[in-house]
């Protein structure tokens, strides 16, 4: 195989029930770090435990490795991730569409949500845990709008939005290398380069959008993200640091 990272294992499975259920089970019997693709998914389940259907054609896997940081910094693994997404999406689409990257987790294509990056730990705490980040790309479909959430944003694919057919297995390799190289890029020299890189791609960065959890609601101007991932956002009453939310716009 070329143009694969090296050391990085690849599981490819012809049906799974999900992704990050499958690098849970794998967790204590491998050392380094693994990509798991499966062609159908069969419980799949995407943030706050949401279900997640993958139509025939799309992308899904999990990377799961041992985050080189302390487990409070695991979680900008998922900036890593979006822009490693970013990047293999944008090799195989180039000026054929628009992308961006969605606050926290999303990827969009020409303003619908294309792919989406769920992280989860595993094991015990401390350092060595093994973190499992799961993507999904709609590559080939979009999932049926009555499967959505009413206030869900609007997915749309890859081929639907550009013409463009691109299989599974062709987008891992690309995938797999952006995220090698951006996560030594972390690991190295911390968040910041990362954080620069992320702005620059962000979606309705110095728009007002507005953040939802299950408690509160808050509207303001997307001024930047901090050190440690939060959205920061200009409100009426000031600056307010998000560090987890729904984000609409």
């Amino acid at each position: 195989m070329t143009d694969w990272p090296e050391g990085v294992a690849r599981h490819v499975l012809a049906r799974v029930d999900s992704t990050m259920a499958e690098a849970a089970r794998l967790a204590p019997r491998i050392a380094g770090p693994a990509w798991i693709q499966a062609r159908v998914q069969t419980a799949a389940r995407g943030r706050r435990g949401r279900d997640w259907k993958m139509p025939e054609g799309n992308f899904a896997a999990t990377l799961l490795f041992h985050p080189k940081c302390e487990l409070t910094q695991a979680a900008l693994y998922s900036f890593v991730a979006a822009l490693a997404l970013d990047e293999a999406l944008s090799r195989f689409i180039g000026p054929a569409g628009r992308l961006s990257i969605k606050w926290p987790n999303d990827v969009l294509l020409n303003g619908g949500k294309v792919a989406g990056i769920l992280l989860e730990s595993i094991g015990a705490g401390g350092p060595l845990s093994h973190l499992a980040i799961g993507i999904g790309v709609n590559l080939a479909e979009a999932p049926p709008a009555a499967q959505l959430e009413a206030s869900a944003m609007a997915p749309v694919s890859v081929a639907g939005e550009t013409g463009l057919t691109i299989t599974p297995d062709e987008f891992l390799p690309p995938l797999a290398m952006a995220f090698d190289r951006l996560a030594r890029q972390f690991e190295t020299y911390g968040f910041a380069p990362i954080r620069t890189a992320w702005l620059a791609r962000a979606a309705r960065l110095g728009e007002t959008v507005v953040a939802r959890t299950t408690t509160q609601t808050t509207e303001g101007v997307f001024e930047t993200i901090d050190d440690t991932g939060a959205m920061i956002l200009r409100t009426a009453h000031g600056p307010r640091a998000i560090a987890a939310a729904d984000v609409f716009f």
